[in-house]
């Protein structure tokens, strides 16, 4: 080959690697709301009513003391409501289907009717000790994690199985194209047909939690003690990293529409909202 042929061959490939580098994912703060949240753990994203819900912890994280609530707050970040739906314990992932909101409460799960903001049904679970993440099918079947158990339960027609047992540390679920999707100890993976997991990727320390879909084949995943990482199969991303500052990163929320993530700072009382570029 000719050294101009190389020459020109390592200039675009320069080019090439300098234009990958430059177009590395960032989370860019859009707003952060008043410090007037009750410990909030997760936030969840409305699109059909255009508003994120919010769970207060309001206490310890697994503490039965009926202190906890589903607060509101618009897509603007302002507050509408710190305590829109109270006579909850500890309240964590949330999930909606057909005007209902489903809330891991300990050790049951709340149904709220979105229409009336107010708790309209309790699904109770034989053992389950430490509910934490929500999700639900298009159908209506709900996937919900117990942390202290270590499983993750399916929940049909009110009724509640245990689908995967003997994890390690298991968060995060999200259904997502018709599949599985759990954070377990530090990393992400796909539930398969056989409930055999595939890895997608793993190291990311200080309590894997939420989980959302980008859409374009990659995912967010939030650790608890501070840390937000874009995931695709075989590699990871850091984006956020607030562990220095003490404030952590619970269960996310996604816009996918406008790219927005919503992190939740449990004892800093706040949601912060940023771009996803």
């Amino acid at each position: 080959m000719k050294p101009s042929i190389v020459c020109a061959a390592l200039f675009s490939f320069i080019l090439l690697y300098g234009s990958a580098q430059s177009q590395q994912s960032q989370l860019v703060q859009k707003w952060a709301t008043d410090t007037v949240l009750k410990v909030p753990e997760s936030v969840y994203f409305d699109a059909k009513n255009k508003v994120l819900y919010v769970a207060n912890i309001d206490g310890q994280p697994w503490e039965k003391d009926g202190k906890g609530s589903i607060g509101k707050v618009g897509l603007d970040g302002k507050i509408i409501a710190t305590e829109w739906v109270t006579g909850l314990n500890a309240p964590k992932g949330m999930g909606v289907h057909n005007g209902k909101l489903y809330v891991a409460d300990v050790d049951g799960i709340a149904v709220i009717d979105i229409s009336q903001g107010k708790i309209t049904n309790r699904i109770s679970f034989d053992g389950a000790e430490g509910l934490n993440d929500i999700s639900v099918d298009g159908k209506g079947v709900i996937y919900v994690s117990d942390s202290k158990t270590k499983k993750i339960h399916r929940v049909e027609n009110g009724k509640a199985t245990v689908f995967l047992e003997n994890l390690n540390g298991p968060n995060g679920v999200l259904w997502n194209k018709s599949n599985l999707y759990i954070t377990d100890a530090g990393g992400l993976y796909k539930v398969e047909s056989n409930k055999s997991l595939t890895k997608l990727a793993d190291g990311m320390e200080g309590g894997t939690d939420g989980i959302e879909a980008v859409g374009d084949g990659s995912f967010i995943v939030s650790c608890w003690a501070g840390a937000v990482w874009r995931v695709r199969p075989g590699s990871k991303e850091p984006l956020l990293d607030t562990r220095e500052q003490k404030i952590n990163s619970a269960d996310i929320g996604y816009d996918p529409a406008t790219k927005t993530v919503y992190v939740p700072t449990f004892w800093k009382n706040g949601i912060v909202a940023y771009t996803l570029q």
